[in-house]
């Protein structure tokens, strides 16, 4: 990359290669003008790469410390919101178990609705982005939304009556995130090349991954510190580190704003209402299975392992607390080394995507996890190391895995339809959210011990796995022809 090279002189040589431009996968099944071919030949300033893969660094704390370590797991569904008679009662009294998981499930059911939300307008709010050359727009307002919903949770004040606010603020939260997520992801192709496709979506997945830690370990040195005594009634602490997530959102946003450009409008493309809209992309769906067999069999394999991926990290902290015996401050400390290494294992499994192709890649990945999982199970009952070399392993892959599933959907996207993709890879991976936690929770029923549970997550990555070797696009990348040497 060089970064003084003038746009205007990308911009010429650009309309000099469209017309003559080749696939970019081999034996890929896919559409010949994918959206990736049209960026042959040019060169990507890496204020731009970089700015890009700071959006993942900005919004990641929502995930990281909102969603899944501090707001809902510390404060959000703990006894601060049951009734207080309740709340008094010793923990192991049946009624407190049962107002704590009517506080779970009451936050299950809001992520519930917000995917299916998700599942319905991705698609088509992401085509019509497409159509209107407005992605980077919609993905400031989807981030603006994000970002409005994180402040807002300073009101979310300790008592039963804002419990409600609490988990739908989480709800929109997570529906504006998912947006936002598909056009930054159908961005990729704006920001690199098919030589360097990879190395970016690495290097995005990685600062997500890395930021998110920065921001964990801030609220952990403050947690420990007794939040730097601040007063802690109707959960004050909690209810600030939701505005520094926001504020983080914002500051980091920046960059992103100012230099990464926005996508031309299409000509030609008729514009349509949302009703239309839906129609539209029916008939998109079916000519994706007709002209693009593989594109469209990728997104259901894909939505059948990245739900086991997501699988090891919704329920990885309770394995190491459950099964192997890990105190608070180690699962903690766990969970921030966890996200370190699958940070600068993505980073590093770029470099491998643009080298022999994200199938490579995403099949490795997966083969190791299963393998990593395997073991983690039947050694379970060998002590705290294993899980931490174990589980520390698995992280290792999950990062490459999912940067490289961005890398192959955008390498065979058609051109102006990069969005659309994308919102269909939300819905499909919102479709079969179900498997993990499912399997999960079948196995240790039918056994009666949680690390059986481990099996259910390896299950529906070994299927994923299975399914993605009929997977055919994605393989070697091709530059001007011929294959890279």
């Amino acid at each position: 990359m060089n970064e003084h090279t003038p746009d205007n002189d990308v911009d010429k040589d650009h309309a000099a290669t469209t017309s003559k431009r080749v696939p970019v996968i081999a034996n890929s099944g896919a559409i010949a003008a994918v959206g990736l071919d049209l960026q042959e030949g040019r060169v990507i300033p890496r204020t731009r790469v970089f700015s890009w893969a700071l959006w993942d660094w900005a919004t990641q704390p929502f995930n990281s410390v909102i969603l899944t370590f501090v707001f809902t797991a510390l404060y959000l569904t703990t006894d601060t919101f049951l009734d207080p008679a309740v709340a008094a009662l010793d923990d192991a009294d049946p009624a407190k178990q049962h107002g704590l998981a009517d506080l779970a499930s009451g936050l299950g059911l809001a992520l519930t609705i917000a995917g299916l939300a998700i599942a319905l307008l991705a698609p088509v709010l992401a085509q019509r982005a497409d159509a209107a050359g407005r992605r980077k727009f919609w993905l400031l307002i989807y981030t603006a939304g994000l970002i409005v919903s994180m402040a807002l949770l300073f009101f979310v004040e300790g008592s039963p009556a804002f419990f409600v606010l609490g988990v739908s603020l989480i709800a929109i939260g997570s529906i504006f995130s998912e947006l936002a997520g598909v056009n930054y992801n159908a961005m990729l192709v704006q920001v690199s090349t098919p030589r360097t496709v990879g190395k970016v979506s690495g290097l995005g997945w990685g600062m997500g991954y890395i930021g998110g830690i920065v921001a964990l370990v801030i609220v952990v040195v403050a947690y420990v510190s007794d939040w730097f005594g601040l007063p802690e009634d109707n959960g004050l602490p909690f209810r600030i580190v939701a505005v520094g997530c926001a504020i983080w959102g914002i500051v980091f946003l920046i960059p992103f704003i100012l230099n990464v450009p926005e996508l031309s409008e299409r000509q030609g493309v008729q514009k349509a209402n949302l009703f239309q809209s839906y129609v539209i992309l029916g008939k998109d769906i079916a000519s994706l299975f007709r002209d693009s067999r593989q594109t469209f069999w990728f997104l259901l394999a894909s939505a059948v392992y990245r739900d086991g991926l997501a699988g090891v990290f919704a329920f990885g902290a309770i394995i190491a607390k459950q099964v192997f015996g890990f105190t608070f401050l180690e699962v903690v400390i766990f969970g921030i080394a966890a996200n370190l290494v699958a940070g600068i294992s993505t980073i590093i499994a770029g470099r491998f995507d643009d080298s022999y192709g994200p199938r490579s890649v995403i099949l490795l990945s997966l083969i190791g996890l299963v393998i990593a999982g395997l073991a983690v199970f039947v050694l379970h009952d060998s002590g705290t190391v294993v899980f931490w070399v174990g589980g520390l392993t698995l992280t290792a892959f999950v990062g490459p895995a999912q940067a490289a599933s961005r890398s192959l959907l955008a390498r065979v996207s058609p051109v102006g339809k990069e969005g659309e993709i994308f919102g269909l890879y939300a819905t499909t991976g919102r479709a079969a959210s179900f498997l993990s936690p499912l399997l999960w929770t079948v196995f240790i029923a039918a056994f009666g011990a949680i690390y059986w549970g481990i099996l259910g997550i390896v299950l529906v990555l070994l299927v994923g796995l299975i399914m993605m070797f009929f997977v055919k696009a994605g393989g070697r990348p091709v530059y001007a022809g011929r294959t890279k040497q």
